[in-house]
């Protein structure tokens, strides 16, 4: 049980890759804070089965006082954060003369401001028990753009310059601070790209496989365990001085 008595929340983690990550999290022994809007009656059992102590809080995190209400929960029922895991996201896909303003704003509240919130919240705590994790969920998105994706795009290559700046800050610490970039995961967000191509004819599995050869060399998802794996080892000593890295799990997307 490697991370015992360490705290981690993950936002976005009822679902998907959160939920993932927060799985890995609690076989390897750490308490976990759930958040996102999905079933949390389903998410809790589910982290809940390797017996560690997992909550859940429901926090919007584009609205600043929930964001905060969160951190005080998670003062009040487990003393602190150790791990943050910035994960949540949003899509909207559209030309940038075409992108509803409201959707701009939301996109970058969710993707870009909260991971700045959640670590500002965060780092006093970890300073203050003299260890801490920060792994942010970014995308290859935040080293390449993609048509449609301006909001995605510019809040992930945002979220990348944040780890930088965290990792230099806390470089003399026992904090450290990176960012996982995935490719095509299987995510509902995906999942809906593939839907939106067979809709038009093609044949579901054929969609997928169109999808995946765009982009994906390897023509495989990454899985959110890949993910959570990762984020175990850099939780781990030997991932003490991996600081401020954009590290690419991608199946060589980024390579070509």
């Amino acid at each position: 049980m490697k991370l015992s008595g360490k705290t981690a929340l993950v936002t976005g983690s009822t679902s998907g890759i959160g939920l993932g990550i927060a799985r890995v999290l609690a076989e390897a022994g750490a308490d976990i804070l759930l958040n996102g809007f999905g079933d949390p009656a389903a998410a809790l059992a589910d982290v809940g089965q390797f017996g560690t102590r997992v909550r859940h809080h429901p926090a919007d995190l584009g609205d600043l006082a929930q964001l905060e209400a969160l951190f005080a929960f998670a003062q009040r029922e487990f003393g602190g954060v150790d791990i943050l895991v910035n994960n949540a996201g949003i899509q909207h896909v559209a030309p940038v003369d075409e992108f509803p303003v409201e959707r701009w704003d939301a996109i970058i509240a969710v993707n870009l401001s909260a991971v700045f919130h959640c670590t500002r919240l965060a780092l006093p705590g970890m300073r203050e028990r003299g260890w801490g994790r920060i792994v942010n969920v970014a995308s290859v998105h935040g080293q390449v753009g993609s048509l449609g994706k301006a909001a995605y795009v510019a809040a992930k290559h945002g979220v990348i310059g944040l780890t930088k700046v965290v990792g230099l800050e806390t470089a003399t610490s026992a904090i450290t601070c990176n960012a996982i970039c995935p490719g095509w995961v299987l995510t509902p967000l995906v999942q809906k790209q593939i839907d939106d191509r067979a809709a038009s004819g093609v044949d579901p599995q054929q969609a997928q496989h169109d999808l995946l050869a765009e982009k994906q060399p390897s023509l495989a998802f990454v899985t959110p365990e890949h993910l959570g794996e990762l984020t175990l080892f850099l939780c781990s000593e030997a991932g003490s001085q991996v600081r401020g890295a954009a590290w690419n799990v991608d199946g060589g997307w980024l390579a070509q």
